[in-house]
């Protein structure tokens, strides 16, 4: 039973140990004759809602609502794609971190609904007058799962590993936000009018990957010459 117990654990702690070295092997060097990819993504057609029903605490919750599943400006903008190069091993910096970047939740709504961290410290933050458990994923195992029963209530936890970070409320089933923790400093997210751009990156062959939660992953190759700008538009479209 004992052996069974270690060889079920060891196997648990074999893909953590798997992302935490690929997000240690990243290499910071001097970036000589750089490029940069900028450009646009955009949505075509009729935006996809989902009917959002508040089944509790309804005075702070609100009614029912439909919520675009993508968020599109007046020009086909898409907001809050994120959009990263695949696995680099090396290149620029990460930057100072200015500040630790925080998840609040206010009337019941995730805020940001998306927000692309460096590993390490995000502060969950609840600004309502009700019990919020906020509860983050990857894939199915739990990266955090915090009360915060009281407004003003504040909770710094720990995201270490790269990847996706679904984050829901277990007392608010409609809740949803998500949380790309990077594994290199080359990604962006993209602003209200779908614009983005990604700069300093060693000449060569990469990866661009352009991920949306309704859409999903789109990825497209991209070659990136010394001192020259890749200008993309990229069209999302539903798999």
């Amino acid at each position: 039973m004992r052996i069974t117990l270690a060889i079920a654990t060891l196997l648990q702690a074999i893909p953590l140990a798997l992302f935490t070295g690929a997000a240690l092997s990243y290499e910071a060097v001097t970036v000589s004759g750089g490029g940069k990819i900028e450009g646009k993504v955009v949505w075509e057609g009729a935006v996809p809602t989902k009917r959002v029903i508040p089944t509790k605490n309804k005075e702070v919750c609100g009614g029912p609502r439909d919520d675009p599943l993508i968020r599109v400006g007046p020009d086909k903008g898409v907001q809050d794609a994120v959009l990263y190069l695949k696995a680099v091993a090396k290149g620029k910096a990460w930057g100072k971190q200015e500040k630790v970047p925080v998840l609040d939740q206010e009337k019941c709504i995730f805020e940001p609904a998306v927000q692309v961290i460096r590993a390490g410290n995000i502060e969950i933050h609840n600004s309502d007058p009700v019990l919020h458990n906020t509860h983050g994923f990857y894939g199915k195992r739990t990266a955090f799962n915090l009360a915060l029963p009281d407004k003003g209530v504040k909770i710094m936890t720990q995201l270490d590993r790269p990847g996706l970070v679904r984050v829901e409320c277990d007392a608010h089933g409609w809740m949803l936000a998500h949380i790309y923790v990077a594994d290199s400093p080359y990604y962006a997210l993209t602003g209200k009018d779908g614009s983005f751009s990604i700069t300093d990156i060693p000449p060569g062959a990469y990866t661009l990957v352009t991920s949306q939660n309704y859409t999903g992953d789109q990825e497209m190759p991209v070659t990136v010459k010394s001192g020259e700008t890749v200008k993309l538009s990229i069209e999302l479209k539903k798999k």
